[in-house]
């Protein structure tokens, strides 16, 4: 039911190198409608995961600026993202 609902689709995905626990940036198209920029893939102690977009304030603290209304939507999100990572090869 979310599929249908989102048609969520990965419009851009640049993989980067070296060490740094961020391996991936990627723009994400919301039914057509709407492009949010600034998905993140990151390595955590527990695996990949997805980081939503953020941006600094004039503190210099990090609040994230998309954040999905349900669980379900962020779960559906996160799938969406890294099974389109793991199409492009972790290694690449």
């Amino acid at each position: 039911m979310v599929s249908e609902v989102l048609n969520l689709k990965v419009d851009r995905m640049t993989k980067l190198d070296g060490e740094s626990k961020v391996k991936a940036f990627c723009d994400l198209v919301f039914g057509d409608l709407f492009l949010v920029k600034g998905f993140r893939i990151v390595e955590g102690e527990k695996g990949m995961f997805v980081g939503m977009p953020q941006q600094q304030s004039k503190q210099g603290k990090w609040f994230s600026i998309f954040l999905p209304a349900t669980t379900e939507i962020k779960e559906y999100i996160s799938e969406t993202v890294l099974q389109a990572y793991r199409a492009q090869g972790e290694g690449e």
